[in-house]
């Protein structure tokens, strides 16, 4: 996609070392001569990385079967111990598992970006089955398939929004894939051999699946990543097949087979998943967080709000102080550190519709709260009630809702052309009906494909506008 000269002298001036920054120019504007800077960088990075990928094709499926069983023999352990009463792996606390959430949002929402530039290919079929893993990483256009949009709706639900704060390190997996879909031309090996180590099956993903549920939170992203990355039918063969495919029968195949696997290990760098789980620190969140808050509420508050003889306005009025504040509240009983939150009366101001500080806290805040106060300040096991899993939640949902719901979509051409979506139907405007018009514009197959590939971008797939283009470009491509 062209860039204006103004834009590419701004990504000039950009730092690669930057992870942030690159992460925000590339989702903006896929402008390829910093993708390409960005890319040999972390190439260079990379490059003494260990690599475990076979060094020929042959070998390749016995080794993602090989992979497939070791994952599933330690995951298979993993729950053997569980069922003998092994605490959780990964998450101590719900808000822990919230901030993995929000912690891992950076490459979450480009999730399967770094395929994007193979769309211009369309009409070469040795692309195809790269083609065919994007459109299904977009859902084919459902919004209750599209990953990205998935997503957005966790981090939603839980209050997780805010994670444009984090450290570089949580930006550097999502740059790479930008990176990769603006410079699809010129990185087509490096492109195949990441595309063939994120679609392998990881441990982590079917542990934090299990935990997610088991502490009430929805699954599915990371479950339907488990079903559609199988090494049988899934995005793991299907990888294998494009390296199949595109690997040069005239040339240097070894040497491309070498940058193939420099791709594979980029996908090394970076914060990984169980290293930004361990980073959590309930602690250090929590004061972060009412230091954050402090900002805001230094003053609104009454000055007949006192704690240790000070207003709650003079101990928000420097955000350092947020410690001793957090003593002094517990020391005069507002916080029963150890014991269930409801216990506390500082948990009751801000929980609650009633709570005098409703709407304060976002829920992931809130849940930060309530772990902090029923753990001791000795670390040990905090004193949390069992909460029901997301699927016996669910279930419990499902009974009060059984009226069969019927499709009110209305007639029309794109009804009568397209696959049937309810929330399609209910969010189509003025946006969708100039798409509409704009492709019935067309003089090509050709010229449509094009306009539909622009708004099938990383950063526009996931509208109303995007999963419309999604839906047609896959008619379209059949």
């Amino acid at each position: 996609m062209p860039t204006t000269a103004l834009a590419q002298r701004l990504d000039a001036a950009i730092d690669t070392s930057d992870a942030k920054a690159v992460y925000h120019a590339l989702h903006d504007d896929a402008n390829p001569t910093l993708a390409a800077t960005y890319l040999e960088a972390r190439l260079n990075e990379a490059a003494n990385l260990p690599c475990d990928l076979p060094a020929t094709i042959d070998e390749m499926a016995a080794w993602i079967t090989h992979h497939t069983d070791a994952v599933g023999a330690e995951y298979r352990a993993y729950l053997a111990a569980r069922k003998n009463g092994a605490p959780r792996r990964y998450f101590k606390t719900r808000s822990q598992a919230l901030y993995f959430i929000k912690a891992v949002a950076p490459t979450k929402l480009v999730d399967g970006a770094w395929l994007y530039g193979v769309l211009e290919r369309w009409q070469d079929p040795d692309y195809q089955p790269l083609i065919r893993i994007y459109l299904e990483e977009l859902g084919n256009g459902v919004p209750d398939k599209n990953h990205v949009t998935i997503y957005r709706k966790l981090l939603e639900q839980h209050g997780c929004e805010h994670w444009q704060g984090l450290p570089d390190r949580h930006f550097v997996q999502g740059a790479i894939q930008l990176a990769l879909a603006a410079g699809a031309d010129d990185f087509l090996p490096e492109l195949v051999g990441y595309n063939l180590g994120y679609e392998q099956l990881p441990l982590h993903l079917l542990i934090t699946s299990y935990e997610l549920n088991e502490l009430g939170i929805d699954p599915y992203y990371f479950t339907l990543h488990v079903t559609v990355d199988n090494a049988d039918t899934g995005h793991a063969h299907t990888a294998l097949e494009a390296l199949r495919r595109l690997v040069p029968r005239v040339g240097d195949s070894a040497a491309f087979l070498r940058r193939v696997a420099a791709g594979f290990r980029l996908n090394d760098l970076g914060i990984g998943t169980v290293e930004s789980i361990a980073s959590f620190d309930l602690e250090g969140e929590t004061v972060a967080m009412l230091a954050a808050k402090a900002v805001v509420g230094k003053n609104m508050h009454s000055d007949y709000c006192r704690v240790a003889g000070r207003t709650i306005n003079d101990w928000l009025a420097d955000p350092a102080q947020i410690p001793q504040f957090l003593e002094k509240l517990e020391q005069q009983g507002w916080i029963r550190r150890g014991e269930p939150a409801a216990n506390s009366r500082f948990w009751k101001l801000i929980h609650g519709e009633r709570a005098e500080m409703f709407g304060v806290f976002s829920p992931y805040e809130q849940q930060l709260l309530e772990d902090w106060i029923a753990t001791p300040r000795d670390g040990s096991d905090p004193a949390i009630p069992r909460v029901p899993s997301y699927r016996a939640l669910r279930r419990s949902l499902d009974t009060l809702d059984s009226a069969p719901a019927r499709n009110t979509a209305p007639r029309g051409v794109i009804r009568h052309t397209f696959p049937a979506d309810e929330h399609a139907w209910q969010s189509i405007g003025c946006e969708l009906r100039l798409l509409e018009a704009q492709l019935a514009a067309t003089a090509s197959k050709d010229e449509a494909m094009a306009l539909l590939i622009g708004l099938m971008a990383p950063n526009q797939h996931h509208t109303s506008a995007g999963l419309m283009a999604t839906r047609v470009f896959n008619r379209l491509y059949q």
